[in-house]
């Protein structure tokens, strides 16, 4: 007998979010996987965040990513929290439980992570790590770096109150990793890292590179979170500088795959969806 129910709905909600590949990806996933989803693109007015996800459960909606700007309001928003949401104060994956709860948590740093380390193949264990960015992007992968027990991380952000209040939040973490975490404003004579994370919209908004490019060690690891031609700016230059480019793709991929295995209960080919975006790209 066939089963005619309709498949389970999700959805990516940001503003903008037209050039969000993630539906693309999770159908894949399903695909691969065997499982029954249907997986759309909802742009949410700035200030009708908590309406739009109402509207989505309302229809049935059993889950949803969350980008820019409303990382922070999903945290908030939610009933249920991970730790890591706690600490970050941004959640990128939301579930709508039977119950009419909504659980919350936040796949973009296990992403960064396996990304850089897995994919990238570079250790951030014992390194020099400097995230560029206090927001909801910053927020949500501060801990897993930390977990990964880097020599320092320094923490750079236009507001420096935002970076002080971020750092605070994972003083424990660090101290827990015996791992130097701080904010500084760059100058030259400290500046020198192995891996720079550019957590900040400035790729998105097309702005020039947001610190002075004596942050580069040669050969350092200089990624983007973004991707596309949104990161082109921000990887060309990096190339410039003598550092190694990479953009947030890998990242995108498998924080994905982390929200499907939350959602699903089954963890995708992260790897082979990662080489056909590639080759798409």
């Amino acid at each position: 007998m066939t089963n005619s129910s309709a498949p389970d709905a999700y959805c990516v909600m940001g503003h903008p979010v037209e050039h969000s590949r993630s539906p693309w990806i999770h159908a894949r996933f399903a695909e691969l996987t065997g499982e029954r989803i249907a997986y759309g693109r909802r742009l949410v007015p700035l200030d009708g965040f908590a309406a739009a996800l109402a509207d989505f459960a309302a229809a049935g909606g059993r889950g949803c990513n969350v980008t820019v700007p409303f990382k922070h309001d999903a945290a908030r928003l939610a009933t249920h929290a991970s730790d890591r949401v706690r600490r970050a104060g941004a959640a990128n994956t939301l579930s709508f439980r039977a119950d009419g709860t909504l659980h919350a948590d936040n796949t973009d740093g296990l992403g960064l992570v396996a990304d850089i380390v897995r994919n990238a193949g570079v250790a951030i264990a014992g390194r020099d790590v400097l995230l560029v960015g206090a927001g909801g992007a910053a927020a949500g992968v501060l801990a897993p770096l930390l977990e990964q027990g880097p020599r320092r991380l320094v923490v750079v952000n236009r507001t420096q109150a935002r970076a002080d209040a971020l750092v605070q939040a994972h003083a424990d973490l660090a101290l827990l990793q015996k791992t130097e975490l701080k904010t500084q404003w760059i100058r030259r004579h400290e500046a020198d890292f192995d891996v720079i994370i550019n957590a900040t919209a400035s790729s998105l908004a097309g702005d020039a590179v947001p610190v002075p490019a004596e942050v580069l060690r040669p050969g350092a690891l200089a990624y983007d979170m973004m991707y596309g031609p949104a990161a082109q700016g921000f990887m060309d230059w990096a190339r410039a500088h003598g550092a190694v480019p990479r953009d947030g793709l890998g990242m995108l991929v498998e924080q994905a795959a982390e929200a499907f295995a939350i959602w699903r209960g089954v963890r995708p080919p992260a790897a082979q969806v990662l080489q056909e975006l590639r080759a798409q790209l």
